[in-house]
């Protein structure tokens, strides 16, 4: 066992036939060890068909199929709960776009486990120092460093990249995040998680990352995701203001157990 304990590396997909192979070998190329669950949120293009003769072929993968198009919130929340019962050390966020380098994951992995500088989340930022983005228009560029700055104002979060989608979590601080209560589907589900990680004590970290546009596939952007990500921040926001909790007392309310050290 390596010294990142054992690694689940979740999968969203919808619609993602073009990248999906490529991704996975790409990723097992730079991190052979861990496992990969693909959760395939219904595409009507094949990619769960390709997912399971992928898996047929290789150990390490497995797939979660979905029903109906859900949302890449709860594809996560299935991930997550599918890596609790199998008792994985650290959970990863990964797009199957090819938009995150896989070749800085064990940067990621070993930022999480180092024990001088305890934390429970991990996340590839794109805006810290030596992070950057390829292939991104300025309009999109703005929307996302505007998006960060207004959840830094709004929320007593202190991460440069928290609608990142790239990230490490110990699986500890899952277990101690009360996920049956989160209703974010979009981008937002990414502030959403680092809202609670912070909530429940853990330390966040940023890795630098180069992020790269995809290449193949469909964007799954849109203003709705925009908008719902603002109306979501300001009312945290907004609630946090006027009554401000302590973590103990957010948790509560959430019906979170007491926390443990994320640690």
């Amino acid at each position: 066992m390596s010294t990142w304990g054992r690694v689940l590396v979740v999968v969203p997909t919808y619609n993602e036939i073009e990248s999906l192979e490529r991704v996975l070998g790409n990723l097992h190329r730079h991190v052979p060890a861990v496992d990969v669950l693909v959760v395939d949120d219904a595409s009507p293009d094949g990619t769960g068909k390709l997912a399971d003769r992928l898996a047929r072929g290789d150990d390490r993968i497995h797939v979660l199929h979905g029903t109906a198009k859900s949302g890449l919130g709860q594809a996560y929340l299935s991930g997550f709960a599918w890596a609790r019962a199998r008792h994985y050390d650290v959970v990863v966020e990964m797009d199957a776009d090819g938009s995150h380098p896989a070749e800085t994951l064990p940067a990621m992995l070993d930022r999480l486990v180092d024990p001088d500088r305890p934390v429970g989340l991990v996340i590839g930022s794109r805006w810290v120092a030596g992070g950057a983005v390829e292939n991104w228009p300025a309009r999109r560029r703005l929307l996302s460093r505007a998006g960060n700055e207004y959840a830094r104002l709004m929320l007593p979060l202190r991460v440069h990249d928290a609608t990142a989608g790239y990230r490490a979590y110990d699986a500890g601080l899952l277990d101690q995040i009360t996920t049956r209560t989160v209703v974010s589907r979009g981008y937002c589900f990414q502030i959403d998680m680092a809202l609670r990680a912070h909530d429940a004590g853990a330390g966040i970290a940023e890795v630098p990352i180069v992020f790269r546009e995809r290449q193949t596939g469909v964007s799954k952007m849109s203003r709705g995701i925009v908008f719902e990500a603002l109306l979501r921040v300001t009312q945290w926001g907004i609630v946090r203001l006027f009554t401000p909790r302590t973590a103990e007392a957010a948790r509560a309310a959430d019906g979170d157990a007491p926390t443990r050290s994320a640690a």
